[in-house]
């Protein structure tokens, strides 16, 4: 008895720590960079990557809160973008390392971070994100930044 008890507490531990990595992704939202600019040139999009320390970053954490994880923002938003969500969590070592590369890559100096990408994974804006802290203008922002890459 004494067994199967350790089993199912086990499983129960194993289940909560998966779900919780899992948790950290909003819906609709990708986690690999070049996955993304493969959808963006298929699907004729831009791509956007949202740099963010979920479990230690306050401005990060009410972002997430009050727009990345709502589907008005995300349906909004992927009608143009490819979402991908890059974590930095101080509680999982091997996301942070995971993706620390793209972090380097992009140069990243802060967090909440947007970098906006072409669809052939080329830079073409970047901002905090905590500068639009709602659904309405992040979008507007976002749809500003698409017409001034097309007059470029």
């Amino acid at each position: 008895m004494k067994a199967i008890t350790h089993l199912a507490a086990f499983t129960i531990g194993v289940a909560a720590l998966t779900s919780s990595a899992f948790a950290k992704v909003p819906e609709g939202w990708e986690t690999e960079v070049d996955a993304a600019v493969e959808i963006a040139k298929k699907e004729d999009k831009s791509v956007m990557l949202e740099f963010t320390g979920s479990d230690w970053c306050p401005p990060c954490m009410m972002m997430s809160k009050k727009v990345f994880s709502k589907k008005e923002f995300v349906e909004g938003a992927s009608k143009d973008f490819v979402l991908v969500h890059l974590d930095f969590p101080k509680g999982d070592p091997e996301l942070k390392k995971k993706n620390q590369p793209y972090a380097e890559k992009y140069k990243i100096e802060g967090f909440p971070t947007v970098i906006l990408l072409d669809s052939e994974g080329k830079e073409f804006d970047r901002f905090f994100a905590s500068e639009y802290p709602d659904i309405d203008n992040f979008l507007a922002h976002l749809k500003d930044s698409l017409e001034k890459k097309e007059l470029d």
